[in-house]
């Protein structure tokens, strides 16, 4: 972990973003710039990442009380994060109508680099509008594992007309696995009974992605 002391001054993440723009920072940079600067024995970086894990398993609903149980995070960075993360996730909702597989993995730059298998569902409204994004698993993607009342539980709650599932393979292998196959089948009968349909299945790698839809496998 690399201390943002010991970089070069371009390479730092306010330095950078002035000079390469937004779009060079990973997500922990962007992190270390709203956050400032750490505290004695919690490295600026260290906190980043710590974030961004809860990030990556809650997705942008985080709590004060969550961000501030992270070491060298203190209540006023922790509500000024939450002020950022609901404001984002405000324009999103306004803005993100999902039309194809590019714009939904669009959503979730997070999962390119997840060193663990991640499922997220986007719960979509008539419109094909982002209602949420949510984490519903991290492991090994398995039928037995991935029940429909998870991954439906609350798209129901949103009265969502569609929703779309994402998950990541590590490996980089871009195929659908068979536990793959089968959870998709699975997952699609269960949305026909409950009156929201299974609009794609997308799977993601560090450079590529597979979607179930434009493969005409839904």
């Amino acid at each position: 972990m690399v201390k943002i002391q010991n970089l070069t001054k371009h390479d730092r993440p306010r330095e950078k973003l002035a000079t390469k723009g937004v779009g060079s920072l990973s997500d922990v940079e962007l992190l270390q710039v709203v956050i400032g600067s750490g505290i004695k024995g919690a490295d600026v970086t260290k906190i980043a990442k710590d974030i961004n894990n809860l990030l990556i398993k809650y997705g942008y609903k985080l709590s004060v009380e969550q961000l501030s149980n992270i070491r060298g995070v203190s209540q006023a960075t922790a509500t000024k994060l939450v002020a950022v993360f609901e404001l984002a996730e405000r324009h999103i909702k306004q803005d993100a109508v999902i039309e194809s597989a590019e714009a939904a993995v669009a959503l979730v730059p997070e999962l390119k680099n997840a060193t663990q298998e991640h499922l997220l569902v986007l719960s979509l409204d008539g419109a094909n509008r982002l209602i949420a994004k949510r984490l519903v698993t991290i492991g090994t993607l398995n039928a037995s594992l991935v029940h429909p009342r998870e991954v439906y539980s609350d798209p129901l709650k949103d009265r969502a007309a569609g929703i779309i599932v994402i998950h990541n393979h590590p490996s980089g292998t871009i195929n659908p696995s068979e536990a793959d196959i089968q959870v998709t089948q699975r997952l699609k009968d269960a949305g026909q009974l409950l009156g929201i349909n299974l609009l794609d299945h997308i799977i993601i790698t560090k450079i590529s992605h597979y979607s179930f839809a434009d493969n005409n496998k839904l």
